[in-house]
């Protein structure tokens, strides 16, 4: 991730652990993403509710960087929302 914003400037890390928060948002987003793969593939691929959650999970593994950028844009911008002028 850039330090800052190569637009306007804004200043990504704050400080040390800045991005705490974005791993609950991150490990949120993951939750809800392999819960509906799990029961997807539990009911229209036929699977038991154990191999569909280990697919699941496994499906999943590609997504988790990117799911991890995201949660640290939405904890950016709740930042900014929150606090403006910091």
């Amino acid at each position: 991730m850039s330090e800052r914003c190569p637009v306007c400037g804004f200043k990504f890390e704050r400080e040390q652990g800045y991005f705490l928060g974005a791993m609950y948002i991150s490990y949120g987003l993951a939750l809800i993403t392999i819960t509906v793969g799990s029961v997807l593939l539990w009911l229209v691929g036929g699977l038991s509710m154990e191999k569909a959650v280990i697919w699941a999970v496994v499906l999943f593994l590609p997504l988790a960087p990117p799911v991890t950028y995201f949660a640290r844009v939405v904890w950016l911008h709740l930042d900014w929302k929150l606090d403006p002028e910091a």
